[in-house]
């Protein structure tokens, strides 16, 4: 949420930026109630005044004169005013309706150096490491290669839970894991500090993180309970601290690993093969709060994607770092970098991270504040980025690290999570205990889960 009158000085540049992000809301409109809003507050000031001074008056009158004749007219004068106090009390609170409305439509302002665009056709790659593999043999796909080493079950999952779900067993559940413990691990070894929250999540708390109103379709309700399942953990880590005045004289870092929904409207016939667009995942998510300051929020941005990125290095992935363009972006966002790892059956860079800087606009709508070195409450600066996103790091991993002979080498800072298996073994040769599996696909893991 931006201050309002910030909107006031720069009402041409929010509703550029509006039109920028795709957002359908004019600020004329919020300009024109905040206007009514003003003139309303101003004129019931001076009722309730007036009001008020003639209550005094009758009581004095009363007192010093006993004109009782007198003071019924000021009574009736009273009557009066309160009856025009509600006439104008009902337009004020339909006017700070109708603002709230569209104040939680305004988009955040976008930093200097953001590309303009309209999709992430226009993202500017900034960053590149790794090179792709070049296969001497016909690779495969995840699909077939999750088929083929008994780890990944696409039939059973739609016939449970309909289109875009899936199943993940043996290997493949705990890659699934692996994969997870390994990102939480390294965030805690950067200072992160582990959440358990919760996934089923109030209405404000979806509205206090910029999700909605306009990300509404993208979140499945529980109506019954009027509960919201979130798409991220980004909404309940940034939620818990909503009303607050905490302490951010450091920088308060946190992560959660969590599942994850999505409805995934208006993605009808898109990424409809295999992990790359589902409604249930795994995310371990960074999140971090921090003083109001822009220079300090850059340098966390930065650390929030070297830690993604450092995650990429340790699973031995080709990848890429974008900068977001305007048409890409959020409402909210005010700056985002994504980072793409390179798919061989994409042939391609598909996004598998995202890190976004957004100021203080979640702070304000969720009312998180802080004092600063002269004990002025000032708002927060929020940041947040994706640390991995599964099963879809799945298609890469396995993909990316195939052999000719069907196995799928696992990089060596995975190992310890997968009981010290060096390579996946196609099911159908599992049965010969060749090295590097096992005979039924099992291992016992370290990673303490």
């Amino acid at each position: 949420m931006l201050d309002m009158q910030w909107i006031r000085d720069h009402a041409e540049k929010v509703q550029e930026l509006a039109r920028l992000k795709k957002i359908d809301v004019s600020v004329e409109e919020l300009l024109a109630a905040d206007r009514r809003k003003r003139s309303l507050f101003r004129k019931t000031e001076a009722l309730r005044a007036a009001r008020n001074q003639a209550s005094r008056d009758i009581g004095a009158m009363l007192q010093q004169t006993g004109d009782t004749k007198a003071a019924e007219a000021l009574k009736l004068q009273v009557k009066q005013l309160n009856q025009q106090l509600n006439v104008l009390e009902s337009e004020l609170e339909q006017v700070e309706k109708d603002i709230e409305r569209l104040m939680l439509l305004m988009p955040n302002e976008v930093s200097a150096d953001t590309p303009s665009g309209q999709s992430d056709a226009d993202n500017v790659e900034v960053k590149r490491v790794g090179q792709p593999p070049l296969f001497d043999f016909e690779a495969k796909d995840h699909v077939s290669l999750g088929e083929m080493h008994g780890m990944l079950d696409l039939q059973r999952g739609v016939k449970v839970g309909g289109t875009r779900n899936y199943v993940l067993k043996g290997t493949g559940f705990m890659l699934h894991r692996a994969v997870q413990q390994l990102a939480l691990d390294l965030l805690i070894a950067r200072g992160f500090t582990p959440m358990e929250v919760p996934l089923l999540v109030r209405r404000e708390a979806l509205q206090h993180t910029g999700f909605f109103p306009l990300g509404q379709d993208q979140v499945y309700q529980l109506e019954a309970a009027d509960r919201w399942l979130v798409g991220t953990s980004e909404v309940p880590l940034v939620s818990c601290f909503s009303g607050e005045i905490i302490d951010v004289q450091e920088p308060m870092r946190l992560a959660a690993a969590t599942t994850c929904f999505r409805s995934e409207v208006g993605s009808a016939g898109k990424d409809v093969r295999g992990l790359y667009r589902v409604h249930q995942f795994a995310k371990v998510e960074q999140v971090i709060l921090c003083e109001n300051d822009v220079e300090l929020s850059e340098r966390l941005l930065q650390e929030l994607t070297d830690n993604a990125e450092r995650l990429l290095e340790l699973l031995e992935l080709p990848y890429r770092v974008v900068a977001v363009c305007t048409g890409d972006m959020s409402q909210k966002t005010y700056k985002q970098y994504d980072i793409e790892t390179w798919m061989p059956s994409r042939n391609a860079y598909g996004e598998t991270h995202s890190s976004s800087m957004l100021l203080d606009f979640q702070a304000r709508r969720a009312n998180i504040r802080y004092r600063d070195a002269k004990s002025k409450l000032r708002y927060c600066h929020t940041l947040n980025n994706t640390a991995v996103a599964t099963p879809r790091i799945l298609i890469p991993l396995l993909e990316n690290h195939q052999q000719a002979d069907g196995t799928v080498l696992l990089p060596k800072a995975l190992r310890p999570y997968m009981g010290g298996l060096e390579k996946l073994v196609p099911a159908d040769r599992q049965t010969m205990g060749e090295e590097g599996t096992t005979s039924n696909g099992e291992g016992e893991s370290n990673s303490g889960y």
